[in-house]
């Protein structure tokens, strides 16, 4: 099956607004019009190239590509120009749509008559898109998503047109990021109207939710933390969101708790999964928030910090550095299987040859199958043949009073291999949060030194650049 199905079955489901960005809508059949003008324009393309940020262009430009049979490739239009360039170097005869093109594909003259229309292509196993991952930690992969991948997360978790009319849904991560996309595929699916931001401010962001009155939205960590400063303590006052779901990089679990605070009426959903898995592989559902948030059971509560359970279709296994599976409990390497898992880059798989993908995360699951992720395998700190998380040294020092944000590395040291740095954003006296950290960890996770700077470093969809303070702190001088 092909994704194109989704434009056509809304198209045939009514004539309500599907898509809203700056004010301007579109219903499914304006958006399958334009998306086969823009085929026609994109047929003798090897791709199509989108550099813009949210627009009404870009599920035109997204269907415009199915409907072509060609790949569609977000790119991060926030990128050097030596950056931009090597990635359009890899795409030869593609269509490249810049911000001053994107009107073009909206804006078309009526009077002009519609191109004959084309069948659609039915390859499940033809490339839909491909997707830049994010490289926080190393130079961005090209990851291929198939029309079949797409397809089995649409098919195994949510059912066609089941949304109320009113239901309307937030997006504000940039459509360069693998939720922009499935969350366009999803909402059209279960007959959500999409709201797009062009671009993310917490006081916007709140005024759309009242104005546009949103039932769903969707975020990434560093956005709902700025969104809980930006309240203070007032709530939200936003009555008709009913579902607030996060992912993408770790939240902090006092951010967590002060906004589930602050947005009382509203379900959290906290959503995992990777470029490679086609969106969301595990999820904790607003139930388990509730419960867990409430609880006074240890275990229970402890699960607030986890990221739920497998979705339908999905397993997951917890290995060894050896390969081998670990039981209940322990803390291994996070492997996913399932048909929506990907795990291409061009014409290399990192699929076992029992279909299993490698997330490079830490993690383990408890008895009741709740997946906790610990890190990246990459950001594990060596200090003194102690293997340490820098998530729960972080969790900790975030709850220090006036201390905003932290992210804890290891850097070289002769007698331990590694020390450990909390590079901070906030104010406090540097022994009295290592104090802190003591008395509710052990010397051993206590940070050897407190580093305070303004901002840490990010990716434009607010993931953590550790490898930047790690080569700032390994070479202050250079």
């Amino acid at each position: 099956m092909n994704i194109s199905m989704i434009l056509e079955m809304a198209a045939s489901a009514g004539e309500r607004p599907v898509i809203t960005v700056d004010g301007r809508s579109l219903t499914a059949a304006q958006l399958l019009r334009l998306a086969r003008r823009a085929a026609a324009e994109f047929a003798d393309s090897s791709a199509v190239l989108y550099l813009g940020a949210n627009h009404l262009a870009y599920p035109v430009a997204l269907f415009g590509s199915v409907l072509a049979a060609v790949p569609f490739v977000p790119l991060n239009y926030r990128l050097g120009e030596a950056q931009l360039s090597a990635l359009l170097e890899r795409h030869p005869g593609a269509r490249v749509l810049r911000p001053e093109d994107l009107d073009a594909l909206v804006d078309v003259d009526e009077t002009q008559p519609d191109p004959p229309e084309q069948p659609a292509p039915w390859d499940g196993e033809a490339v839909a898109a491909i997707i830049y991952t994010s490289g926080t930690t190393s130079a961005p992969k090209a990851a291929l998503l198939r029309h079949k991948h797409l397809m089995a997360y649409l098919l195994n978790t949510m059912e066609f047109g089941s949304a109320e009319e009113s239901a309307a849904s937030l997006v504000s991560v940039p459509p360069y990021h693998i939720a922009g996309l499935t969350n366009l595929l999803s909402n059209l699916y279960s007959g959500r109207r999409v709201v797009y931001l062009s671009a993310f401010d917490p006081d916007n962001w709140l005024e759309t939710v009242r104005r546009e009155r949103i039932t769903h939205a969707m975020l990434v960590p560093t956005m709902l933390a700025r969104i809980v400063v930006a309240l203070g303590d007032r709530e939200a006052n936003a009555p008709t969101l009913a579902s607030l779901a996060y992912g993408g990089s770790r939240m902090p679990r006092p951010v967590l708790e002060k906004a589930l605070a602050l947005f009382p009426e509203t379900g959290f959903v906290n959503a995992y999964g990777l470029t490679e898995t086609a969106s969301s592989v595990a999820v904790l559902g607003p139930e388990d928030h509730r419960k867990a948030h409430e609880s006074q059971d240890p275990e229970v509560r402890e699960r607030l910090g986890s990221v739920g359970r497998p979705l339908p279709g999905v397993e997951f296994e917890i290995r060894s550095a050896d390969n081998e599976v670990l039981p209940t409990g322990q803390t291994g390497l996070v492997f996913v299987r399932g048909d929506q898992i990907s795990g291409e880059y061009g014409a290399r798989t990192a699929l076992d040859p029992d279909g299993w993908f490698g997330t490079r995360d830490l993690g383990h699951l408890d008895a009741e199958g709740y997946l906790f992720i610990e890190g990246r395998s990459d950001d594990t700190i060596i200090r003194g043949g102690e293997n340490i998380a820098p998530a729960e040294i972080e969790d900790v020092i975030l709850d220090h009073p006036g201390i905003s944000e932290v992210a804890v590395i290891g850097v070289p040291d002769p007698e331990w291999g590694q020390r450990l740095v909390a590079v901070v954003v906030g104010a406090g006296d540097p022994e009295e949060i290592k104090q802190w950290v003591r008395e509710r960890l052990r010397s051993s996770k206590t940070p050897d030194t407190i580093v305070f700077r303004p901002e840490l470093p990010k990716t434009e969809t607010g993931k953590l650049l550790r490898r930047n303070l790690v080569a700032e702190l390994e070479n202050p001088h250079a």
